[in-house]
């Protein structure tokens, strides 16, 4: 039986592509690959030798896209805490920061209200659901301390 083999791209209906287009490339980061006359479409990717674009901003006055969440990993907790820094000090709204046991994560919204999540994968092996509020201004051997001190998993059956 044929089955996919990942997850190639989101995309997402706009209003304002400049505003959206700085969010994503200058403030998260993302390159962009390509893009349509009068920005109608632009795409991005935080891998574009690998991925031409894993975000899709359409232009559009009628449609809104109003995903649970858009989420994209960092490569460090100090990454993490940078840019919960970032997203304190541009004022976008944090829904919440979390423990995942797996991740730490940060919930916040673009500036067009879409929720998204930058988040740090912290090695360990934990079943989810699992969400226990964090504090990303604790300096990062706390956090490595409270990582430490997670019991094992129970097992699942």
């Amino acid at each position: 039986m044929p089955k996919v083999t990942g997850l190639g791209h989101v995309g997402l209906y706009v209003r304002d592509p400049g505003v959206m287009v700085d969010f994503y490339s200058n403030f998260l980061g993302l390159t962009v690959t390509d893009r349509g006359e009068n920005d109608r479409i632009v795409f991005l990717s935080a891998r574009p030798d690998e991925e031409h674009h894993e975000l899709a901003l359409a232009r559009s006055d009628d449609h809104h896209t109003d995903p649970q969440q858009i989420s994209f990993t960092v490569g460090s907790l100090a990454d993490l805490r940078a840019f919960h820094t970032k997203i304190k000090e541009r004022g976008y709204p944090i829904d919440r920061v979390v423990s995942h046991g797996n991740a730490f994560g940060c919930y916040f919204r673009d500036p067009e209200g879409n929720r998204v999540e930058v988040y740090w994968h912290t090695g360990k092996d934990w079943p989810q659901p699992y969400g226990v509020p964090i504090d990303l201004e604790l300096s990062e051997a706390a956090l490595h301390q409270m990582l430490d001190a997670m019991p094992v998993p129970a097992p699942t059956s």
